[in-house]
C-alpha cells in the first residue's frame, strides 16, 4: 500500500533455495535467470517512468485548473462557492477526467480496499456540480502507486466549505454526526487513477493529509436533522438549491421549471415502491454500492441506469439482497413518470450544449 516496487529478487532467491533442496541445480539457475529477466523487464514493473509521466500530466491539469476555479477562500464565501461550481459544471479538465461512474466517501476506518469500503456511485456531472464544489484546493498534489488496488492514487491538499447556508449542500451531511464531522476536518481529497483509461474512478476525502494551518477552519454545528432530504424554506424557495440545478443549469434554460415538477411526480412513485429505503444517503439496506435518487439532480445522474433496472426487473431487492417482483402498477408508473422525467434532462442537457 505504500507504492513501493516488490523486489522480484528475493523471490528468485526462495525459488533458488527450493530447487536446491530437491537436488536441482538446473531448475534452480533457470529459476534465478527468470526471476532476473522478471526484475530487468519494464513490462513487470507495477508502473513505470513513462506511464507515471503520463498520469502526472493528466491529474497534474486538473489539479492546476481545479485550483485555479477553487482556490482557498473563506467557508462561507457565496461568491467563491459559485464561481468554482460554474467552473467545474462546465467544460472542465476535471469533469472531462472522470470515469462514467465515480465512487464517492470516505475511506475504510479498518484500512479495508476499495472494493470493500462502502462508496456512493455518481455520473462526472452530479459529482462536478454538487460535492466537488464544496472543497477548495492549494493546487498542490502527490502521486503514486497502489500495488495493491492497482491504481493511481493522488493526494491534493484540499478545505472544506463548511459555513456555507444549509441549503448550499448537496443534501443534509449533518443527518449523520460523524460524516459531517468528517466532512469539515477534511484536509485532502484523494483521487484513485486508473492508468489503462486514464480516468479518475474512485474520491475519496480524509482528515490524513499533512498538517496545514491553511486547511483548518472552525467547526460548525448544523442544525438538527429533521428526517427530510428536501425542504421549503421561509421564502417559499425548494432547498437544497444545487439539487434543483440551480446554478448548474442556466436560469433561462427552459426545461428548468419542468424537470422539478416532474421529478415530483417519479418521487412519488418511488416512495410507493419503498426505493427510498435503499436510495437515500442514510443507507438504511447498508448497501456497499449506494445510488442516490432522493433530489431531482442525484435521480437525472442515475435516470438512465434506473430505467434499465425497472425494465429488467433489477429492482428493487429483498432482505437478503435478491431481486423481487414489483407490483405491475407500481412498475408501470415508475416506467412513465421515469420516462417523462429522463426525457426532460435530456432535453435539458441538449439545450446547454446547443446554447454555450
Amino acid at each position: 500500500m505504500d507504492g513501493r516496487r516488490p523486489r522480484p529478487l528475493l523471490f528468485s532467491i526462495a525459488l533458488t533455495r527450493m530447487a536446491t533442496s530437491r537436488g536441482s541445480c538446473a531448475l534452480a539457475r533457470a529459476a534465478l535467470a527468470i526471476a532476473l529477466v522478471l526484475l530487468l523487464s519494464p513490462q513487470a514493473q507495477p508502473q513505470d517512468s513513462q506511464q507515471t509521466a503520463v498520469v502526472d500530466q493528466f491529474i497534474g491539469a486538473i489539479i492546476r485548473q481545479t485550483a485555479a476555479a477553487c482556490p482557498l477562500a473563506s467557508p462561507s464565501d457565496q461568491a467563491a462557492l459559485d464561481r468554482c461550481r460554474i467552473g467545474l459544471y462546465g467544460d472542465s479538465a476535471f469533469r472531462k477526467g472522470l470515469a462514467p461512474i465515480v465512487l464517492w466517501g470516505r475511506p475504510s476506518p479498518e484500512g479495508r480496499r476499495l472494493r470493500d469500503t462502502n462508496l456512493t456511485q455518481f455520473a462526472p456531472d452530479v459529482l462536478a456540480g454538487l460535492y466537488m464544489p464544496m472543497f477548495m484546493f492549494t493546487g498542490e498534489y502527490d502521486v503514486s502507486f497502489d500495488t495493491t488496488e492497482k491504481l493511481y492514487r493522488v493526494r491534493a491538499p484540499s478545505l472544506f466549505r463548511n459555513a456555507m447556508d444549509i441549503g448550499q449542500y448537496p443534501y443534509p451531511f449533518w443527518h449523520d454526526p460523524r460524516k459531517w464531522n468528517d466532512y469539515q476536518a477534511a484536509n485532502e481529497l484523494t483521487f484513485w487513477v486508473d492508468p489503462s483509461r486514464r480516468r479518475i474512478v474512485t474520491m475519496q476525502f480524509s482528515a490524513r493529509g499533512k498538517p496545514d494551518p491553511r486547511l483548518v477552519s472552525a467547526p460548525r454545528t448544523p442544525p438538527p436533522f429533521d428526517g427530510k432530504w428536501m425542504w421549503t424554506d421561509s421564502g417559499g424557495q425548494s432547498q437544497p438549491r444545487p439539487a434543483l440545478f440551480v446554478g448548474l443549469l442556466r436560469s433561462n434554460n427552459p426545461y428548468l421549471g419542468r424537470l422539478e415538477t416532474a421529478y415530483r411526480d417519479l418521487a412519488t412513485e418511488l416512495r410507493k415502491g419503498t426505493c427510498n429505503e435503499c436510495h437515500a444517503p442514510d443507507n438504511y439496506a447498508g448497501t456497499k454500492r449506494l445510488v442516490l435518487m432522493q433530489t431531482p439532480v442525484h435521480a437525472a445522474g442515475e435516470i438512465k441506469r434506473m430505467m434499465r433496472a425497472v425494465r429488467d426487473d433489477k429492482m428493487p431487492l429483498d432482505d437478503v439482497g435478491l431481486y423481487k417482483e414489483i407490483d405491475p402498477a407500481i412498475k408501470a408508473a415508475l416506467l412513465t413518470y421515469g420516462a417523462a422525467f429522463e426525457s426532460l434532462v435530456d432535453a435539458a442537457r441538449d439545450w446547454e450544449q446547443k446554447n454555450p
